[in-house]
């Protein structure tokens, strides 16, 4: 698949080196189908092969229909609607694997992607959209108005996207059991003094501010294979227990997928009430 005819994402380059890509399905706040993890995959794979594409910046799509920065989504997390899968070829259908709930296929993609990825996160960032940010980019800079939350136990199943062994280690087992337990919205601000983003900034700096960062990890601003040795040099140490932990992950999503909790969860959102869990 051409770059160019991709359907929930926007894969722009420009002469200097800079890949933008967007998740673009604002109606649905930008939420992540299989399909546009497999698309993600795909402009991995495209900007690997491009000698002339040095950095990535991830964010998400505005709404057309609204101009209050403060409803912005970078991403509204997993979306499990089939309808999202209508319409796609045989050939298509078989890359997408329904076992791999936790992403593992584009985790361990992105993790051993040695050119710099950059999260411009301008809204909400909710399950798996934040644990793409933790997984699979360098550099988190938030809009003001962003938050994030992982909602994952609400919905009576576990985090993924390896997050259930990077979030510990970046901000110590304390904390993170109970934002993973509590499912609470963390402002940008908060996600900074965590330590899990790098820097918040008014809202209409986010993306000039990410790329002029970006500019500075290339040529002829940067040692640009310098910042790729860098890369490689911290991610493949640990390439072992994240795979680990991505297994993991995949064999207690596929149990909490089957469980009478997580069928209750899903009851409960549709009908917009609180959940009455069993614990089976």
């Amino acid at each position: 698949m051409r770059v160019e005819d991709f359907k929930e994402i926007v894969y722009q380059k420009e002469d200097n080196g800079i890949v933008t890509v967007t998740m673009n399905m604002p109606k649905r706040k930008n939420a992540l189908s299989p399909y546009t993890f497999y698309e993600l995959f795909l402009a991995v794979d495209a900007m690997e092969k491009d000698d002339t594409a040095g950095v990535m910046i991830l964010t998400g799509a505005k709404d057309p229909d609204s101009d209050d920065p403060t409803k912005e989504a970078f991403s509204s997390g997993g979306y499990f609607n089939p309808a999202a899968l209508a319409g796609l070829s045989e050939e298509v259908k078989a890359q997408l694997d329904p076992t791999d709930i936790a992403q593992k296929k584009i985790t361990l993609k992105m993790w051993q992607f040695d050119k710099p990825v950059i999260a411009a996160v301008n809204g909400l960032a909710v399950g798996g959209a934040f644990t793409l940010c933790l997984s699979c980019c360098d550099l988190i800079y938030c809009s003001e108005h962003a938050w994030a939350s992982l909602p994952f136990v609400g919905l009576g199943i576990i985090p993924e996207l390896a997050s259930s062994y990077l979030l510990p280690r970046l901000i110590g087992f304390q904390r993170a059991k109970e934002i993973m337990f509590f499912a609470e919205r963390i402002p940008a601000q908060h996600l900074f003094e965590l330590g899990l983003v790098n820097k918040v900034l008014p809202h209409d700096q986010l993306l000039p501010y990410a790329r002029e960062r970006a500019l500075k990890l290339i040529p002829p601003q940067g040692a640009g294979s310098a910042v790729r040795m860098v890369k490689r040099a911290l991610h493949q140490p640990l390439l072992s227990e994240v795979t680990t932990a991505l297994d993991l992950e995949n064999k207690g999503l596929n149990e909490a997928f089957r469980t009478a909790d997580f069928a209750e969860a899903l009851t409960a959102r549709a009908e917009r009430r609180a959940p009455v869990f069993k614990g089976k």
